[in-house]
């Protein structure tokens, strides 16, 4: 392969000097039309391509955008990402994209990495917006960023969803359900500040609506296998008869593992999920949940970025109700009458009981803990 050619070798072949092929090359100044129609042959006929690494040296520049985000696993953050690297790529942007894998470490070192490549600017999903040594070293050092899915600190910029107005929906669903007991499923809240937001105003939504207090389940990972969590959950919570998953991720999941326990959903069982990712609505049950708009969310805060570049003015941020909807599904259920034994509730049948896997599922047996 030959070497590439560079503007002296444009230069040359136009027969002017390289400060004339720059200014027609860059359009930065004038020149002749006979001389511009000449150094654009003399690039055309060599194939020249600009250095990236040249023009920012010249520019200050590096036309990208650094991404960050805990993982792309869950179609949320997929769908996200997909949304702002669109906007970029149309205003000439590239996007270096890194996944943290909701780990603090990761995402200070990510930060540190895309400030090093000197990006223009950086879009990000951190573990605690309000505690986040990375979102700090952002704001010292003056680089143009936008929250994407965090509840925005004083100050700062972010797309997110109202997490605790929707959570408080979801506590209202299983309400108006009958489930009066539930549990809440979440990603370890020091990784993941939504699930938190999201906990809190179910707790708060419950307590209005007399409810008990929902149970807590913290896991670290939304792609594990939750059967042995989940059995002992609710072995040590068996009025249980609805749980709330932080994300959609974890719902499935739950689903699933139910599944594996002889476990019927939403007979002996209800979840909701979060997000509304479109594989909810794949599975049978099919998953009730709540519909956010990612793609929306991060074509958003990517267009904040590049405002805050050229200094433009920002998009507006939606309005907070209408950044989710609620979607009823199989997996949520009205709890019935038959469901119930003069207030008193039964233990979960072990998923080893024979008669539990010949048998219809029941969400009651007769025997009390």
């Amino acid at each position: 392969m030959g070497q590439a050619a560079t503007i002296k070798d444009v230069a040359q072949r136009a027969g002017c000097g390289v400060a004339t092929a720059s200014r027609v090359l860059n359009d930065t100044g004038p020149a002749s039309a006979e001389m511009r129609k000449r150094v654009m042959a003399a690039a055309d006929a060599l194939d020249f391509q600009f250095s990236d690494v040249g023009r920012s040296l010249q520019s200050s520049t590096t036309r990208t955008i650094g991404c960050i985000v805990p993982s792309i696993e869950n179609p949320v953050y997929a769908d996200a990402v997909q949304g702002a690297q669109a906007v970029f790529l149309n205003a000439g942007y590239q996007m270096l994209l890194i996944c943290t894998n909701y780990s603090v470490e990761s995402e200070i070192h990510a930060v540190r990495t895309l400030i090093a490549k000197q990006v223009d600017g950086i879009l990000l999903t951190v573990g605690d917006a309000q505690n986040s040594e990375g979102l700090d070293l952002i704001r010292r050092r003056q680089v143009p960023h936008s929250l994407l899915f965090n509840a925005a600190p004083a100050g700062q910029r972010s797309w997110s969803v109202d997490d605790h107005a929707a959570a408080a929906a979801v506590a209202d669903a299983f309400a108006e359900n009958n489930h009066a007991h539930t549990g809440f499923l979440a990603l370890n809240f020091l990784s993941s500040d939504r699930a938190r937001h999201r906990y809190e105003g179910f707790a708060e939504r419950c307590a209005e609506r007399g409810m008990a207090p929902p149970a807590l389940l913290e896991v670290d990972d939304d792609g594990l296998d939750l059967t042995a969590r989940l059995q002992d959950f609710l072995a040590a919570h068996p009025e249980l008869t609805g749980i709330f998953a932080s994300n959609d991720f974890l719902a499935l999941a739950a689903i699933r593992s139910a599944r594996r326990l002889f476990i019927d959903v939403p007979g002996d069982l209800s979840i909701v999920g979060f997000d509304g990712i479109k594989v909810g609505q794949m599975v049978e049950p099919s998953l009730a949940t709540i519909v956010t708009t990612p793609r929306v969310l991060g074509a958003g805060a990517g267009e904040t970025v590049l405002s805050m570049i050229d200094g433009s003015a920002p998009p507006d941020v939606p309005q907070k109700d209408q950044t989710f909807s609620f979607r009823a599904g199989g997996s949520l259920a009205p709890l019935t009458a038959e469901s119930k034994d003069d207030g008193k509730v039964a233990a979960f049948p072990s998923p080893d009981d024979p008669t539990r896997k010949t048998a219809k599922s029941n969400r009651r047996d007769q025997h009390e803990i």
